[in-house]
């Protein structure tokens, strides 16, 4: 087969454009070392995995399917713990079947993890107490303590980061395709804390329904067991490729086509902070066959993003590029039309998903940063509601969410108020959805696809 490769690319040319929120290291002999034994090392995933994906993908920019994105805002070495990977996994199918069923449509689901770990920063520095040290930049960069050896940028967490995201895919692997994810599970998957939800309830009440709809299937005939696509899923993982010689590292070129994958994770996207013109992050992106993300804020113009598409997908490859809309719940429906007319215009097959969580980022009145859930449910109202108005697909959320019990966004009908914050506040970095909020969160978005459903089938008839 012949590849595709993008023109005058190489998985190092991103070092002749402009490198926004990378870390500096004081040993460059140390990080050429890191970078070799990475270069060293198998595949985390595969390129016709991410293939795989890509005409998942393809299916959601076309009407067909929606994506569910969501895990971890930065994975930590200190949280790794099989429990805490199989507890988001579990919430993330729980929120899939909530929106599959009532939206009648196949639900793509994407982790934010084995991988996410590096965090741009708007200082390469932190200042405390007259003390200044390098800033945090995520574990596969530095430690989060205030001192000097943890500050210290090591290019070491690299192999420990690839290290941690290799056990993390296997035990993602095994619970997707193992049985966990069997149908026949589905009253299984309820975290023992959401018994004080009121969605728990109306999650169980779907569940029997499920159950039931299974129990018809197998006395007409048709036995759950030997079905494949109720015995397991698809599940897919991702980050923001920010750390570049990370990145690099794990390029490989596909045996089968000649093209350049980054066998890091399935897919990865690009930050709102780095997908400026001559983007050191959009020159890596280019050139990899993964599907690709995009995040698109207030600050970006409809002529840039359309630059930005002409030369992150030339060939407009349905799947390739998925737009990740992050406004804030008062500016989606004026700053999100623009976009999605030009996009429209033009013609690029793009996927649109709503990142709810980081244009809703407050500080709390007891200090902690914290995300009302009633704005990240607004912002997700606005951008079906922009969909709807503009004839397009509102094709996916993109949320920072954890299957813990964690008290880090204030609201919910477990309402989580403002004192309480400090109870749980675990996040290395910006606050997650808990459990039950994920879950509410999910049903809203069943609520939006089934009007949006509804809607299409109007016009059609």
């Amino acid at each position: 087969m012949v590849g595709t490769m993008a023109q005058n690319w190489t998985p190092d040319s991103w070092k002749a454009r402009e490198a926004r929120h990378l870390p500096s290291y004081d040993d460059a002999a140390a990080l050429a070392e890191a970078e070799q034994t990475l270069a060293s090392y198998p595949p985390l995933v595969f390129a016709g995995e991410a293939r795989a994906l890509k005409a998942e993908l393809a299916e959601v920019a076309n009407g067909e399917a929606f994506l569910l994105q969501g895990g971890d805002c930065a994975e930590s070495f200190a949280e790794f713990h099989p429990n805490n990977i199989r507890d988001t996994f579990r919430v993330i199918l729980q929120m899939a079947v909530v929106m599959t069923f009532a939206g009648k449509l196949p639900v793509v689901k994407v982790g934010r993890m084995a991988g996410q770990f590096a965090k741009p920063r708007s200082s390469d520095t932190e200042t405390q107490d007259d003390v200044t040290l390098p800033s945090y930049f995520g574990d596969n960069v530095n430690g989060i303590e205030f001192d000097a050896a943890a500050r210290t940028n090591d290019p070491q967490r690299m192999i420990r980061a690839y290290s941690q995201a290799a056990a993390t895919l296997n035990l993602l692997r095994a619970f997707a395709g193992g049985g966990y994810a069997n149908l026949r599970q589905v009253h299984q998957w309820t975290l023992d804390f959401m018994g004080r939800s009121p969605w728990a309830d109306k999650f169980g009440e779907m569940a029997d329904r499920i159950s039931e709809a299974l129990d018809f299937m197998e006395a007409c005939g048709v036995d759950p067991a030997t079905v494949p696509q109720l015995q397991g899923t698809s599940f897919y993982t991702s980050h923001e490729a920010l750390l570049l010689p990370y990145e690099q590292a794990m390029a490989r070129r596909d045996s089968l086509t000649g093209d350049w994958y980054d066998t890091s994770a399935h897919m990865v996207w690009i930050g709102d902070r780095t997908r400026f013109e001559n983007s050191a992050h959009v020159e890596f992106a280019r050139g990899i066959g993964n599907p690709l993300g995009m995040k698109c804020g207030p600050s970006l113009e409809p002529d840039a993003l359309l630059k930005l598409l002409d030369t992150l997908n030339p060939a407009r490859e349905p799947g390739r590029i998925t737009l990740i809309s992050r406004f804030g719940h008062d500016k989606v429906e004026a700053g999100l039309p623009p976009l999605v007319r030009a996009v429209k215009r033009e013609g690029h097959p793009v996927v649109w998903s709503c990142d709810p969580m980081h244009g809703n980022v407050v500080k709390s009145e007891s200090g902690f940063k914290t995300r009302p859930f009633d704005r990240i449910l607004n912002e997700v109202r606005g951008f079906f509601a922009v969909h709807r108005a503009e004839g397009t697909h509102a094709g996916g959320i993109h949320v920072e969410m954890t299957g813990q019990d964690v008290t880090e966004c204030v609201g919910g009908a477990v309402a989580i108020t403002d004192e309480a914050l400090g109870d749980r506040y675990h996040t290395h970095c910006d606050p997650r959805l808990n459990a039950a909020q994920s879950i509410e969160l999910a049903f809203l978005v069943a609520e939006q696809l089934q009007a949006e459903t509804a809607e299409r089938q109007a016009n059609a008839a």
